[in-house]
């Protein structure tokens, strides 16, 4: 067996990352008044545009009572966890019920949306790419695709 381990290529590539922590009160909200993708507001806290990680992309998305994030399709997989309140996500024409302590999978380039229920809905949402704003997002009726950042 090698004397650096199975994974020792792997290790190298992430050896200049450091452990950090990021308050979600001090990270910048995003989303207000952006009509196009719906009515809700974001801050991203993990991304590499940001914060001094490459491997993946987390944020909270908070939702007011029946606020919706339009369909919309990316190429990265995609995961929701609920915090709080409650909500519907439509996926590729199928409907999963969102609440708190529920995880959902979407499948890359799968058309998705969510609707809030009556008391709104906050989730926390993940990539596997290292940044936000590598994310290009292809809205249902909008005619040039975007990154939300």
């Amino acid at each position: 067996m090698d004397s650096e381990g199975p994974n020792a290529d792997q290790a190298g590539d992430t050896a200049a990352l450091q452990p950090f922590s990021v308050s979600a009160a001090e990270t910048p909200l995003e989303g207000a008044g952006d009509v196009q993708s719906g009515h809700l507001t974001w801050r991203t806290l993990i991304s590499g545009d940001r914060t001094p990680s490459d491997e993946i992309t987390l944020g909270v998305a908070d939702f007011p009572p029946h606020g919706t994030l339009n369909l919309h399709r990316h190429g990265p997989a995609e995961f929701y966890f609920g915090l709080s309140g409650e909500g519907t996500v439509f996926i590729n024409g199928a409907s999963f019920k969102i609440a708190q302590g529920v995880a959902i999978f979407i499948p890359g380039n799968s058309e998705h949306g969510v609707v809030a229920g009556d008391r709104g809905l906050s989730l926390v949402y993940g990539f596997a790419r290292g940044s936000f704003d590598n994310i290009i997002y292809h809205f249902r009726d909008e005619a040039q695709p975007r990154a939300l950042t």
